[in-house]
């Protein structure tokens, strides 16, 4: 094992991705929160709306509106400051996010100036897809298309957005190899749907504060979801985890006959969470450098593949629309990676509500995010193993499989190779949950004015900037995926095994352990308390 006597517990602070998410995602919530101050600073965060070139008398979507200022909507601090600014929020969300993003690049000292011009074009490249894809044709459902003065929609909601913005990713990153490298130093998937992760813990402490603004009932039903799903989480990959892993080592072991380190570098990265565990397993086993490599290649292009295909499965083929979360839990233990994987939540939180919405002609909408919660709340669970996993990998080939006198393991390598942005989503999470049930007094209606103003600071964090950073991480994944790594000979017996594991064994354990932990959550119906 490599000496790791000088690591502290404060190292990579300042230079590692995981804390560079937290301190993006927490940063912007506590400049969120300086509403409570009177001091709105993040109100100008922008994202799409629905749209179309000729709109109906009296319709809403015009073009020229298809953007706009979040605070313009929801501060209610300074509901005035931003009204206008329309195209030029985009502006200002490019330049708060350049500011933030090139600071953390400069820490981790990545080429600066090549990070800038890629981020820069990756940026503007995910606001026209995002534009685009909020076209009324895209869009829309058979409820609401009318009023965009269109006889047909594609019903995807959303979800349309992230497919195109995959869509554009693809086809640099296959057809335009040269302009997908130079893109590369600012493609970081991982970064961006981790940051994105962190703001997802503010939608679900921010969940029950909005429901309480419709009733004091639904806040507290949201309240109670939310700390189920984090329950049923838990207890749900701890099962399944003790399952994938052996399955998927035998799988390599005895029936493709690949070497024992191999065998249980796949493993990881095949049951667990993708890159971060082939690469922490890789160095656990002693694995040679390029096990982990071509198991990471691997497992970035599997989930492409899972991220297209799996959320119109739970949406279309699932038995029941009734059990979304389940539907949720059980794509969140099946996607490896945390980009595909939290993306494929979001992706299918968007079908899901959609589908609700038409095959209940109206009368049953759900918030969004929730679907999304579940998926990403098992993955969650399933990153802060990749630690323990190490550790006990590291014990076991250590003390047992290859023992070098002297040779010991620090149980500090749990530290290190724990998540980091992790606590980034349950800080966030918890501390709106402590200002509902504290200052908010669990949503009563003398403490609404307070939570009105926690809700206008949260608002942009939870809404466009998390919406945002899903957007790069589709593009980014799109733009450093390369397909033809799944021809080369060097992963022929990879391949196959991820295949089997992936959709003979993975895929229907998570759906009977997603089902058995957390079948009949329900969400909360808010058709009454929107348009």
């Amino acid at each position: 094992m490599a000496d790791l006597t000088n690591r502290r517990w404060y190292t990579g602070m300042l230079t590692q991705e995981d804390w560079w998410a937290v301190w993006l995602g927490v940063g912007f919530f506590f400049l969120g929160l300086l509403n409570l101050a009177g001091i709105d600073i993040v109100g100008f965060l922008t994202y799409p709306t629905k749209w179309v070139f000729n709109v109906p008398e009296g319709g809403k979507g015009a073009i020229g509106h298809a953007f706009y200022a979040i605070g313009k909507k929801t501060s209610m601090v300074s509901k005035e400051f931003y009204k206008g600014m329309g195209w030029w929020s985009i502006i200002w969300t490019y330049v708060a996010f350049t500011i933030a993003t090139c600071t953390g690049a400069a820490f981790m000292r990545w080429n600066l100036k090549r990070f800038f011009i890629g981020w820069t074009i990756i940026y503007f490249m995910t606001i026209a897809t995002w534009f685009i894809g909020h076209h009324g044709f895209i869009a829309a459902n058979k409820i609401n298309m009318h009023k965009y003065g269109l006889n047909f929609a594609l019903s995807l909601g959303g979800g349309g957005s992230f497919i195109l913005a995959l869509i554009v990713g693809l086809i640099i990153g296959n057809f335009f190899k040269p302009f997908a490298i130079y893109l590369s130093e600012a493609a970081k998937p991982e970064w961006y749907i981790k940051t994105a992760i962190v703001t997802l813990g503010v939608k679900l402490g921010y969940l029950p504060i909005k429901l309480a603004g419709f009733s004091h009932k639904l806040g507290k039903e949201a309240a109670g979801l939310t700390f189920d799903l984090f329950i049923a989480g838990a207890a749900a990959t701890i099962v399944a985890y003790m399952i994938f892993w052996p399955i998927t080592y035998l799988i390599a072991r005895k029936m493709f006959n690949l070497p024992r380190k191999t065998a249980a570098v796949l493993g990881s990265g095949i049951s667990i969470c993708g890159v971060s565990a082939a690469v922490a397993t890789g160095g656990a086993v002693r694995a040679k450098p390029v096990v982990s490599i071509m198991v990471s290649a691997l497992v970035v292009v599997w989930a492409v593949i899972e991220l297209v295909v799996l959320p119109g499965f739970f949406t279309h083929v699932w038995p029941k629309t009734a059990d979304p979360i389940v539907a949720g839990a059980a794509m969140g233990m099946s996607v490896k990676t945390d980009g595909a994987d939290a993306a494929a939540g979001e992706l299918l939180d968007e079908f899901m509500r959609n589908k609700i919405a038409v095959e209940s002609n109206g009368t049953v909408i759900w918030p969004e995010g929730i679907i999304t919660a579940s998926a990403v709340m098992t993955k969650v669970w399933i990153d802060m193993f990749i630690g323990i996993w190490a550790f006990v990998l590291a014990m076991v080939w250590v003390y047992r499989i290859d023992r070098r006198p002297g040779e010991t393991v620090l149980a500090s390598e749990i530290w290190h190779r724990f998540p980091k942005f992790v606590l980034g989503y349950f800080f966030c999470w918890f501390f709106l949950l402590a200002i509902y049930f504290g200052p908010g007094q669990g949503g009563s209606a003398d403490a609404m004015p307070y939570l009105k103003t926690v809700k206008a600071g949260a608002v942009p964090i939870e809404g466009p900037m998390r919406k945002l950073f899903f957007m790069l991480t589709f593009m980014s994944l799109g733009i450093i995926t390369d397909f033809k790594k799944l021809k080369e000979a060097q992963f022929g017996k990879m391949v196959w095994v991820y295949f089997v594991a992936l959709f003979i064994f993975i895929i229907p354990i998570a759906m009977i352990v997603a089902y058995l932990f957390h079948h009949g959550m329900q969400i909360p119906n808010i058709a009454g308390y929107v348009q």
